[in-house]
């Protein structure tokens, strides 16, 4: 396997389990609001150490906004930027690719 694969499938899989963690605040209630005071500014950082450049810039403020903002965890930005990342934007790049050939 190689190590862009290795990267794409250990970045779903921290991806999901930082979703669940964001999540957690639903099932505590009271704490879990305090808790995102916590989790908002360092889901953030993960975003940005995950995805280099802009767009991970980019995705750590939404993903910091979405953790702060009480209601909105229920958004999964993490698999959200995964699936921008390995599926919509790599088939762009497949589609021209395949017309250049």
């Amino acid at each position: 396997m190689s190590k862009t694969k290795n990267n794409k499938y250990k970045h779903l899989f921290l991806g999901l389990l930082f979703d669940a963690i964001g999540m957690l605040s639903f099932i505590i209630p009271g704490i879990g609001d305090f808790a995102d005071i916590i989790w908002a500014p360092f889901a953030g950082w993960l975003m940005t150490r995950m995805y280099k450049g802009k767009i991970g810039q980019a995705a750590g403020l939404v993903t910091f906004v979405e953790e702060i903002v009480p209601g909105l965890d229920i958004i999964p930005t993490f698999t959200i930027m995964w699936l921008y990342t390995y599926v919509f934007k790599g088939s762009k790049k497949r589609e021209i690719i395949d017309i250049e050939d």
